[in-house]
């Protein structure tokens, strides 16, 4: 499986292909599998749209029961008692309390006696409840009527006063700019509902952002995927206005696409960009977009974790993409796919791409939710994608030209010895070649920082551009070895 491609961790850990990995000449359009021990993880795929048929991302939401119906029974379950009443209202009279069943003086506590010593026969039907709510109603009028009395006269006496005012209410309440709610306020016009929509009636609900004065719009590919030949766009800002879009470029192994609104506004205004380097665990993030198809959702968190090694895919184990991710806890669902992650200045640091799903969790088994683990393109990397696919309209690959063992179990990622010859394992012409790397070898770290599978090698790699020279460590026979290697380039998703 060559790392020059992209690779996938689905709801679901993918299966072990049943063939060795292909030549890397021949495979690097292959989607390889997570590593054991890799989170398992989805990409936030668009909210199908209302009437359509479940996608092998994620199935659609379910839509809440209507008014006085039971919900559906969850597949495999028996279906749930009938509610009280045919339609399931109004809902049954509570139960009696154990200690009103019997006891003490044979009846119900507090029931009245008869003249005789025994408890008043129970009134049949619902003749008893009417006549408590009647008591408590009568009860409660000649309260609020003695009170009403009491007040009028105090007033009319000009002892008191019923009137109560709070004080010192401000006139205007003014939100600071720095605050959650000034930051939205000031991120949401800039923050686009993308409707995308194939021939076929395939197709959902995602989010994208401004990216700059032209109308190019920064979404995830797996929002736009459907619409991408021969489908149709919209994107629909917050105040509910809605344009034609069309697709300048799409990166798949990296999930990113740029989009471009036919007949942009005038005055857009692109969202800042921060610098993802720079960014700290425990620094603030808020994230914006439209979760379950609830457009313009706000939500915050921190950042929880940086350089996470995420393998996502849409369930299907052909369409991958790798991410050296910052990992948030702020609530990300599907249809936040493509959003931006601000930080507490409000400057986009990330792509909202994917989340950690816990089984088949959410809605009575269907599309899983959040549980606080989200992870977002870094916007550096974001930034470099999208001005190629602005450029050209094609992603540009990092590589280093060796075919990955993604099902060894080794500490690092295996060059793979099976599956080709040396010379289509490892490219001697190459960037790992030329350094000296061979079928076998065991790469344990790059670019300074610890390898520990063959996902965690790639999305290592695609934080670089082509031409970056990076330090390269690898084990041989149990000797270390670091060399020197430059990055070679691949034009395109194959």
């Amino acid at each position: 499986m060559s790392n020059e491609n992209e690779g996938t961790a689905a709801p679901t850990p993918p299966a072990a292909p049943s063939v060795p990995p292909a030549p890397a000449s021949e495979t690097q359009d292959a989607a390889p599998a997570p590593a054991a021990g890799e989170p398992v993880t989805q990409q936030l795929p668009p909210t199908p749209a209302p009437g359509t048929e479940p996608t092998q991302q994620i199935p659609p939401a379910q839509a809440p029961p209507a008014y006085g119906q039971a919900p559906a029974p969850a597949y495999g379950q028996a279906p749930a008692p009938a509610a009280h009443g045919a339609e399931g209202w109004p809902p049954p009279p509570p139960t009696v309390p154990a200690y009103g069943a019997g006891g003490h003086g044979g009846g119900a506590w507090g029931a009245p006696l008869t003249t005789d010593g025994h408890p008043a026969p129970k009134p049949k039907g619902k003749g008893g409840l009417i006549a408590a709510v009647l008591v408590a109603a009568l009860l409660a009028g000649g309260i609020g009527g003695g009170v009403g009395y009491w007040a009028a006269q105090r007033s009319d006496n000009g002892t008191g006063s019923t009137t109560i005012s709070a004080a010192n209410t401000p006139k205007d309440l003014k939100r600071e700019a720095g605050s959650i709610a000034g930051l939205a306020a000031g991120a949401l016009p800039s923050v686009v509902t993308i409707e995308a929509s194939a021939g076929d009636g395939e197709g959902g609900t995602g989010t994208g952002f401004v990216y700059d004065q032209q109308g190019h719009i920064l979404t995830n590919n797996h929002v736009v995927a459907s619409a991408a030949n021969g489908g149709k766009l919209f994107a629909t800002f917050s105040d509910g206005k809605r344009y034609d879009a069309e697709v300048v470029g799409r990166a798949q192994g990296y999930d990113v696409a740029v989009l471009k609104l036919k007949t942009p506004p005038a005055g857009l205004k692109p969202l800042p960009l921060g610098d993802s380097e720079k960014v700290a665990v425990g620094d603030s993030t808020i994230a914006i977009g439209a979760p379950f198809g609830l457009s313009n959702t706000v939500t915050t968190g921190i950042v929880s974790a940086k350089n996470r090694p995420v393998a996502s895919g849409d369930g299907s184990g052909s369409k991958n993409s790798y991410m050296s991710a910052l990992q948030t806890d702020a609530s990300i669902n599907p249809g936040n796919s493509g959003g931006p992650l601000l930080d507490g200045r409000g400057a986009v640091i990330g792509i909202n791409s994917a989340i950690q799903s816990a089984g088949n969790g959410g809605f009575g088994g269907g599309q899983a939710g959040s549980i606080g683990l989200g992870f977002a393109i870094p916007i550096n990397q974001a930034k470099n994608v999208a001005e190629s696919l602005i450029k050209t309209g094609k992603p540009v690959y990092p590589v280093i030209s060796v075919s990955v063992d993604l099902q060894a179990k080794s500490e690092g990622a295996k060059i793979s010895e099976q599956g080709g010859a040396a010379n289509e394992l490892v490219d001697p012409n190459g960037p790992a070649g030329k350094a000296g790397l061979k079928p076998g070898d065991v790469i344990t770290e790059f670019g300074g920082k610890s390898v520990d599978s063959g996902p965690t090698l790639i999305s290592m790699i695609w934080t670089y551009k082509p031409g970056d020279t990076v330090k390269l460590t690898y084990l041989r026979g149990g000797k270390p070895t670091t060399v020197d290697i430059t990055l070679g380039s691949r034009v395109g998703d194959k």
